[in-house]
């Protein structure tokens, strides 16, 4: 048998497998909520609206029942960064070494109140790094981890109802 028809044999029985339904809706989750977030970004004309949440929302979505995707982390790992990027921005202002002390210093915070999201640490990096503003912290952060956090909770039973994934009871929350 010839490379291609053993690669090519190996791609439809990868895409037969049940598992493909579900990673093809995972994707599509994915995909709609960042579109979300550009569009809310152009409405708002705040142009970071989807950086703290690209890797947030591939972690809900491809890794839903994992505890950094959960929303008690997602929301309180996103906050804790930010407010741990505040208080470095305030303690020592804005520069690039103090951003990294603050991705440092949101690690610890979220560990420490058990909200680790690891995706939420550019929070930190943002606000000190750019100055932001603590009005950041509402318009952004707060708003798009709790929509982040609804569209997850949603999309995640619709997925179980459509495209459930392999070895796991639709039941389960």
């Amino acid at each position: 048998m010839a490379i291609e028809e053993t690669l090519a044999t190996g791609a439809r029985r990868w895409l037969r497998a049940p598992v493909a339904g579900w990673m093809a809706f995972a994707g599509l989750g994915a995909a709609l909520c960042v579109g979300a977030l550009v569009l809310a970004s152009r409405l708002t004309a705040i142009p970071y609206w989807q950086i703290p949440f690209i890797t947030s929302i591939a972690l809900v979505m491809g890794a839903p029942r994992s505890e950094p995707a959960r929303p008690r982390a997602l929301i309180g790992g996103h906050l804790a960064s930010a407010l741990a990027g505040y208080v470095v921005l305030a303690v020592g202002g804005s520069s690039p070494v103090l951003a990294a002390v603050a991705v440092g210093l949101a690690v610890v915070v979220m560990l420490r109140l058990k909200v680790f999201h690891p995706p939420a640490a550019v929070d930190a990096f943002l606000v000190v790094n750019l100055g932001l503003k603590i009005d950041y912290l509402f318009s952004v952060i707060l708003l798009g981890a709790v929509l982040l956090a609804g569209f997850a909770f949603g999309w995640r039973k619709l997925a179980d109802l459509i495209a459930p994934r392999p070895g796991e009871d639709a039941a389960r929350t």
